[in-house]
C-alpha cells in the first residue's frame, strides 16, 4: 500500500514539473496534480484499453503510431475532468503526453534497479 502511495505522489511531481517545463500546460498546485494523476491511472485502466480495441485496425496501419494520438485526447479528456488542469490544444496534450510517459518509464526502471 505505501508503494502505491509513493508511486501516486512520484507520478503528481512528475506532472508538476512536466507543466512547470511546457507553456501550453498549467496545473494548479500539487493537490491538483495528485486529482490528475489518480484521474490519469483510471482513464488508462478503464478508458483506454476500449479505445486502443476500437481504433485497432488505425493502430495496425500505422505501424502503432495512433496510440500517441489516443494518449493526447485521453489527456484532453482529464482537462475536461479535472479543474485546474488545462491544456492549450492537441499538440500540447501529445507533447504533455510523451514527457509523461518517458519521465516515468525512467523513474520506474530506475526505481527497479
Amino acid at each position: 500500500m505505501l508503494n502505491i502511495l509513493i508511486d501516486w505522489c512520484i507520478s503528481a511531481l512528475i506532472i508538476l514539473v512536466v507543466a512547470y517545463i511546457l507553456p501550453g500546460v498549467g496545473v494548479a498546485s500539487f493537490f491538483v496534480a495528485l486529482v490528475l494523476a489518480l484521474v490519469l491511472g483510471l482513464i488508462n485502466a478503464l478508458v483506454k484499453p476500449v479505445f486502443v480495441v476500437l481504433t485497432l485496425p488505425l493502430t495496425v496501419l500505422s505501424l502503432g503510431l495512433f496510440i500517441f494520438v489516443i494518449n493526447a485526447l485521453l489527456i484532453m479528456l482529464a482537462a475536461a475532468i479535472v479543474p485546474g488542469f488545462h491544456v492549450s490544444g492537441f499538440w500540447w496534450a501529445l507533447l504533455f503526453s510523451l514527457i509523461l510517459s518517458i519521465a516515468n518509464a525512467f523513474v520506474k526502471n530506475r526505481k527497479i534497479n
